[in-house]
């Protein structure tokens, strides 16, 4: 039976859709302050289509007839800000009359799916992490996929998402089993956008048919796709309201392992030495967050010291 597992940590809500014990889908909210999908605001019109909200800006899809710089008006966020190496691409937005509201968080967006979620604490046993949590953030951040017979190569870029597919046997064989682990990566880490897929090059067109069907079997819609190629290229094109996985957790790999060292504090025995041992630049990004520091030390009950 699938059920979402939902955490709400210290600086980022965790959830993962588990099945047969295994997570088929990982999600993490950082608690940022920043522009979410589905919020509706007031806005004004600022130079070049874009649209500032206090201290955000987006970009606005079509500047609605009449309006000038400095205009006011209500955007609805349809995109959120994705971090790309060098640059970051700003949130995007749409032009609304509905009232302002707020956008839906993570747990009310796995509870729309109508499928059970069981919330988790820090004094129960480590659901997530028995579930494949720290593996599926490794992949994220490595890039590195195995599956039975293969390899894959994850590597995001600002233009797409590459696939790589590596391995050896029979290569229609292998070819099929690397686009249903593909379409599994693509739905656990939440990758939308371009996405790329380099088979290995294929003899005739029966092969390279049945590869793609493996992979729209697998894969949840919607999304479009080409065939694949005479050099086993197959692209597909996903909605991408927000950062996948590996985007979100390469974008900010510090406050990404700041927020799991309070997630790894929390879990500490009540009895356990209350000094933590933690890297330089980790210490730095907590003493900057001392709302942060504040929870954990709420949570447990007791001071925390970081050494």
């Amino acid at each position: 039976m699938a059920e979402w597992l939902y955490e709400a940590g210290i600086g980022e809500e965790r959830a993962a859709l588990v099945e047969d014990d295994t997570i088929v889908e990982a999600l993490i909210a950082v608690d940022d302050g920043g522009l979410r999908v589905g919020g509706v605001h007031d806005a004004r019109l600022a130079e070049g289509g874009q649209v500032t909200i206090g201290r955000h800006v987006a970009t606005l899809n079509r500047v609605p007839a009449g309006l000038s710089t400095g205009s006011a008006l209500r955007v609805e966020i349809v995109r959120e800000v994705i971090p790309e190496p060098g640059r970051t691409k700003p949130a995007r937005a749409i032009a609304t009359d509905e009232p302002p509201r707020p956008a839906p968080t993570l747990l009310d967006r796995i509870a729309a799916t109508g499928i059970p979620v069981r919330r988790l604490h820090a004094y129960e046993p480590d659901a997530l992490e028995a579930a494949g949590w720290s593996e599926t953030l490794d992949e994220a951040v490595s890039g590195d996929i195995a599956f039975a017979g293969g390899a894959l190569r994850m590597t995001p870029t600002p233009a797409m998402t590459l696939f790589d597919v590596d391995g050896h046997g029979d290569l229609d064989a292998l070819s099929i089993a690397a686009a249903r682990a593909v379409a599994r990566a693509i739905r656990r880490h939440g990758i939308g956008g371009s996405i790329g897929i380099d088979f290995p090059t294929l003899t005739g067109k029966a092969p390279r048919q049945a590869v793609a069907q493996a992979l729209d079997e697998a894969l949840p819609p919607p999304f479009e796709r080409t065939a694949v190629n005479g050099f086993g290229f197959l692209q597909i094109v996903r909605p991408r309201p927000r950062a996948s996985l590996p985007e979100l957790l390469r974008g900010d790999p510090v406050g990404a392992a700041a927020r799991a060292a309070l997630r790894m504090i929390e879990r500490t025995p009540p009895d356990a030495p209350r000094v933590h041992a933690l890297t330089p630049v980790i210490r730095t990004r907590l003493a900057a967050e001392p709302a942060w520091l504040a929870e954990v030390e709420r949570r447990t009950g007791r001071p925390i010291s970081l050494a």
